[in-house]
């Protein structure tokens, strides 16, 4: 009897192991450091999808996929989100990504202070007009219609964008030194209320450069308004990152305050030496209006140095009207005398990024239109003026001139000691303020900083493993759900059930930047796998040459 009764029990324990329910999915990522995201701790497990969405994640058992990826020893994680990608033009040329695609990001946020729409006739015959490397066909009017341009031409990450306010007034004030007429900024708020119903995410300002300088804070507290309406948010490169910096902020929580909408500061810096030591008042003004209820947040990219032009080395005044103006007013010898006065001395009521710099050997000339001119690429202002025998501000000028542009270059402006600091703030993401590129041509024709190589790989290895600033967990959020949460994206930012498949797989232990500022078309190393909407965009570290990629919209969009 009682070896009958053993027979039954064996047999009733095979069935019911035959009858255990295995999930299969499209896609398995197995035994992989499961970083979901949120902060919590991570933990080894797997995540399944299906189609372009996470069907499963966790300590999933009896899962298969139709195919497998084996994670052991790699890390798991949402896709990263940039929060400042200049990447307008260079998706258009080249839609892979790939200089962010190899670092883990899967959305690209765009819009600092210029937008690629709405546009006018005017807007689109000039920026027809002074294409140089980047050259293409201008198919769009509206911000919504090149954000579709984007996706239906075929982009690896997702894409989005504020509406630049630089662009909203342009389209009504040209580069005009004047506030605008009632009708005119009644205009501008109908552009903004169109964007946002296309589904901008909110209102983005650029204040150091003309024309964005001339807009008073009224004018933008109104913009903002419209913003506001549509639970979108202002996100500024504020009038000073340096001798006005304090002031700035104060100038970006009264636009969130009586705009009534949160607000993001765009590459947080104290931006020369003489104003290193005003970083503990600054963060204090940003705490104390976050104690107050209202949402300041900020970002960052993980470097000593920014990069713009030289117009941000002269006055606003000069550059009335446009380059050309600009140009044109350059040649008269008691302006130029003038310019190069201001030039030496602290900027009354601009941002003087030469004079903060202290030195033109602190200055990189990284980006020349004129092929007869890219030989200087990656000498010092110094250096050139050494070369040309003028003074350094002389040679600034007659550059500007001669290469019918502002010239890109690199301010080495920022303490290391202050960027630590700025990674540890709990309410920091990050974004690299630079085009999502490769080591081609047409991009090898100019030398970028090299945050457009590795500015999250450079978060990841150096500050997070090698100086454990903050822990990976923690940096994850940050380049994950915390801007998520920020810019009010649904069903992305975390490893989650029902979110869509974006995810970055890459070794903790390797993941580094190698681009510099004296070579920076260097991929970063470490990220091995990267999925945008469930489709594997990075396989082994190499580029698939898929397409995923969608538009991302903020939470005012109007479905037409």
């Amino acid at each position: 009897m009682n070896h009958l009764k053993n027979y039954l029990i064996a047999f009733l324990a095979i069935t019911a192991i035959g009858c255990v329910k295995v999930n299969t999915y499209d896609i398995l990522i197995k035994n992989g450091q499961i970083l979901d995201g949120s902060g919590q701790p991570s933990y080894i497990g797997s995540l399944g999808i299906n189609a372009d969405t996470i069907a499963a994640v966790g300590k999933l058992e009896n899962a298969k996929g139709l195919k497998e990826i084996d994670a052991t020893g790699l890390s798991v994680s949402p896709g990263f989100i940039n929060m400042l990608s200049w990447s307008t033009e260079s998706l258009i040329i080249d839609g892979k990504s790939e200089s962010d695609i190899r670092q883990g990001v899967t959305l690209e946020v765009m819009g600092e202070g210029w937008s690629m729409g709405p546009l006018n006739v005017e807007m689109r015959q000039e920026q027809q007009r002074t294409q140089k490397d980047f050259k293409y066909d201008i198919e769009w009017t509206t911000l919504g219609e090149y954000l579709e341009f984007l996706q239906n031409k075929g982009v690896s990450t997702n894409v989005a964008s504020f509406v630049g306010a630089t662009t909203l007034r342009i389209h009504e004030l040209g580069e005009a030194n004047r506030p605008p007429m009632p009708e005119e900024l009644h205009n501008m708020k109908v552009l903004a209320k169109t964007a946002m119903e296309e589904g901008a995410m909110g209102i983005g300002s650029s204040l150091i450069y003309a024309p964005a300088f001339y807009a008073d804070t009224q004018e933008l507290i109104e913009l903002c308004k419209v913003a506001s309406e549509y639970g979108g948010m202002y996100i500024s490169h504020m009038r000073s990152e340096g001798d006005y910096w304090l002031e700035a902020i104060d100038e970006l929580i009264q636009i969130a305050n009586e705009a009534d909408l949160a607000a993001e500061i765009y590459h947080l810096k104290a931006g020369g030496k003489d104003n290193w030591s005003k970083w503990e008042a600054a963060i204090a003004k940003i705490d104390s209006a976050r104690t107050s209820g209202l949402k300041i947040t900020t970002d960052m990219y993980n470097y000593t140095a920014g990069a713009t032009g030289l117009d941000a080395s002269m006055p606003p005044w000069v550059q009335e009207g446009g380059y050309g103006k600009w140009a044109e007013r350059l040649h008269d010898p008691a302006i130029r005398k003038k310019v190069i006065s201001e030039m030496k001395a602290k900027g009354d009521g601009w941002e003087n990024l030469y004079f903060a710099a202290g030195s033109p050997e602190k200055l990189i000339l990284n980006g020349f239109r004129s092929d007869s001119l890219r030989y200087l690429t990656g000498k010092t202002l110094g250096e050139v003026a050494r070369m040309r025998g003028t003074s350094p501000e002389e040679t600034a000028i007659d550059l500007v001139v001669q290469d019918s542009s502002r010239v890109g270059t690199v301010y080495f402006l920022m303490s290391e000691e202050n960027v630590k600091k700025q990674i540890a703030l709990p309410y920091m993401s990050f974004g690299s303020d630079a085009a999502s590129i490769a080591p081609v041509k047409p991009f090898t024709n100019y030398s970028p900083h090299p945050r457009a190589y590795g500015n999250v790989a450079r978060l990841l290895g150096k500050y997070v493993r090698e100086e454990k600033i903050i822990s990976l967990e923690e940096a994850i959020y940050k380049l994950s759900g915390l801007p998520a949460s920020n810019l009010k994206i649904k069903k992305r930012g975390a490893l989650k059930t029902g979110n869509y498949a974006d995810i970055a797989i890459f070794n903790a232990e390797t993941i580094i930047d190698k681009a510099t500022f004296d070579s920076p078309h260097q991929f970063s190393e470490g990220m091995v796998h990267v999925f945008v909407n469930g489709k594997q965009v990075l396989q082994d570290s190499e580029h698939t040459g898929a397409t995923p990629g969608r538009v991302v919209r903020g939470p005012g969009y109007i479905k037409k």
